[in-house]
């Protein structure tokens, strides 16, 4: 799963291998975490104004809700739109800064997960 968004954020790379010595032990490391951390990685790299990457990055996370299981789908959305919409992990930046990367999947779970916030619609 992570290898495509490595290549195409190769910034990252620190993180997510300090993420699998931590987590070396487990069978099922929670990647809802080391996402949590990408969300992260991502909104600072959007403060920075260093967003050269990022067509590719939300290319790598449409791929992730249209061909991925359903673990690897929710992941994607719980685990990481979800994330990058949460108003206190942004300082300088917006949620809907991240809008102009969406890809049509990706929209359509954005605007779910945003629904499900404001209105607690379920996700599905």
């Amino acid at each position: 799963m992570f290898e495509p968004l490595l290549q195409a954020e190769p910034s990252f790379r620190a993180q997510w291998e300090r993420f699998r010595q931590e987590w070396s032990g487990e069978e099922s490391p929670p990647l809802y975490l080391a996402l949590s951390q990408l969300a992260e990685h991502l909104i600072a790299r959007l403060s920075a104004g260093d967003t050269g990457r990022f067509d590719g990055v939300f290319d790598v996370v449409e791929r992730w809700i249209v061909e991925g299981d359903n673990h690897v789908r929710e992941a994607a959305v719980v685990g990481l739109l979800e994330d990058l919409q949460n108003s206190n992990l942004h300082r300088a930046t917006r949620p809907e800064d991240f809008l102009p990367w969406l890809r049509p999947q990706s929209a359509i779970w954005w605007a779910k997960v945003d629904t499900f916030w404001a209105e607690g619609r379920p996700l599905a």
